[in-house]
């Protein structure tokens, strides 16, 4: 079985700072994504309080391994992830 390197969605956001160049500048935010109840979700702000309610975190900004059941799993789930999210190892 073929493992994969799973990289979460971004969002570019900006501006970065107050300063008039940080305006011009916009940095890319990792997307978290977890598993309640065997469906996924997009969450852009954990709360450190509500960890143990999900079955899955794939926190935003990371790379996580994942096995081809999980890569099929997370592209069905209907939250944005496809195929170019994934990298073989």
């Amino acid at each position: 079985m073929t493992d994969y390197i799973f990289k979460t969605p971004t969002v570019r956001e900006g501006p970065i700072g107050r300063h008039r160049l940080h305006f011009f500048y916009k940095s890319d935010k990792g997307i978290t994504i977890v598993k309640s109840g065997g469906v996924y979700s997009q969450v852009r702000y954990l709360i450190d309080s509500a960890l143990d309610d999900y079955d899955e975190i794939y926190r935003g900004g990371y790379n996580h391994t994942v096995n081809e059941a999980t890569k099929a799993a997370l592209i069905a789930g209907g939250v944005g992830i496809t195929e170019a999210n994934f990298t073989a190892i």
